[in-house]
């Protein structure tokens, strides 16, 4: 089997000696792989979060006749998640090959991805390229693809039209086309504190809270029972969850506040908006019925994050020219969300690949198969040929 190249290895070890976890800055990194960019005169663009404590990267490796527009994009997160509470055989900030293995936090998810695309950068900007190569690295994709926002929004204002994007989450070099979309929301309930032997004169949180989570749970049973279907995915329908409960604060206390949080991720095909609205027409009935007892109680809907689904039609260009560059064509869609929404909703044809398996990402001693790094490398090589005039 053949071997990553030294310069891929390198590369990659170095930014997961960089902790990026999702919680913290990723600045150290971006700060690197600019300096990285800057040797190489490419110039590139930081797009920050409000605080200035994190940034998106936007560069362009133009053509050969210094055109900026059109070309694709290579995209990829720089945020890992947590490793608190993890076993690891090995510090996970310190990359380390096992057998045909390399071993630590964010080699599959997915600075090994990020790795070979900056072992590449003399190749890319020494070719003939015939439309420009566009780099885009986010900040916080793990909580919500918060920061791709802003970066395709920036895509969009400077005109840079590309004609597809690829995002390298870890598909195992399969031009995946499609996913759900990824909806987070916080339903906070605010009632009114009693002892619990006069709950008359209280107004408990908890009850309305629960009702509102058993409503969740009969809009996830009918969209199971009755709603759209996509056979592509493992679960074929739109799934939705309650997955965490905060109320209370001792058992003879009437609860003065309870939060649910939930989550939806639904097909194309679905409404987001119009199942959006839905939830919060239920936290109002349920406002209503509390302020009626008293008009201290109010209930909230916020969106946490959320980001579209991808569902790229078979014929759009970007999924050939992945095959041309030797991606694995699949009709299968996977059920993590991706960025990849985000650019197809801007009308950007884009494909998720990438090297390293999907079950690897997010756990203890995470690893990517050596061999997976070197099919991200020959699909890079071939990209940069398939771009060149």
């Amino acid at each position: 089997m053949p071997a990553p190249s030294e310069a891929s290895m390198k590369e990659i070890h170095e930014l997961i000696a960089v902790d990026t976890t999702s919680r913290d800055s990723n600045l150290a990194l971006i700060e690197n792989v600019v300096k990285k960019l800057d040797a190489y005169g490419i110039s590139s663009q930081l797009i920050h979060n409000e605080e200035g404590t994190k940034a998106n990267l936007l560069a362009t490796i133009p053509a050969a006749d210094g055109s900026v527009q059109g070309g694709i994009v290579l995209s990829g997160h720089t945020d890992v998640v947590p490793v608190d509470g993890q076993n690891w055989s090995s510090d996970p900030f310190d990359a380390q090959v096992r057998g045909d293995k390399l071993y630590g936090r964010g080699t599959c998810d997915m600075k090994g991805y990020l790795g070979v695309i900056l072992a590449k950068l003399d190749q890319l900007t020494s070719a003939e390229l015939a439309e420009p190569i566009h780099l885009a690295l986010s900040y916080d994709e793990e909580v919500g693809c918060v920061g791709a926002v802003s970066l395709v929004q920036k895509i969009v204002d400077d005109g840079l039209a590309p004609r597809g994007a690829f995002v390298g989450e870890p598909s195992s070099m399969r031009a995946i086309r499609g996913h759900k979309s990824m909806n987070v929301f916080r339903a906070e309930f605010n009632g009114v504190a009693a002892h619990s032997s006069l709950p008359s004169e209280g107004v408990n949180a908890i009850s309305y809270a629960l009702r509102f989570a058993n409503f969740v749970e009969e809009v996830s049973a009918e969209l199971r029972n009755n709603g759209p279907r996509d056979e592509s995915f493992i679960e074929p329908t739109t799934t939705m969850n309650v997955n965490k409960f905060d109320a209370g604060i001792a058992v003879n206390t009437i609860p003065s506040e309870a939060v649910v949080y939930f989550e939806y991720r639904s097909l194309a095909v679905v409404d987001r908006d119009a199942l959006t609205a839905r939830f919060r027409e239920k936290a109002a009935e349920l406002e209503a019925e509390m302020r009626a007892q008293n008009p201290a109680c109010s209930v909230s809907v916020q969106q946490q994050a959320g980001a579209p689904g991808l569902d790229t039609a078979p014929g759009e260009e970007v999924v050939a020219l992945a095959a041309a560059c030797g991606a694995i064509a699949t009709d299968e869609k996977v059920t993590y969300g991706t960025e990849a929404g985000l650019f197809s909703a801007a009308g950007i044809p884009t494909v998720v690949c990438g090297p390293g398996d999907i079950a690897q990402a997010h756990a203890p001693d995470e690893f990517i198969e050596l061999e997976q790094i070197v099919a991200c490398e020959n699909f890079i090589d071939s990209l940069i040929a398939q771009l060149s005039s």
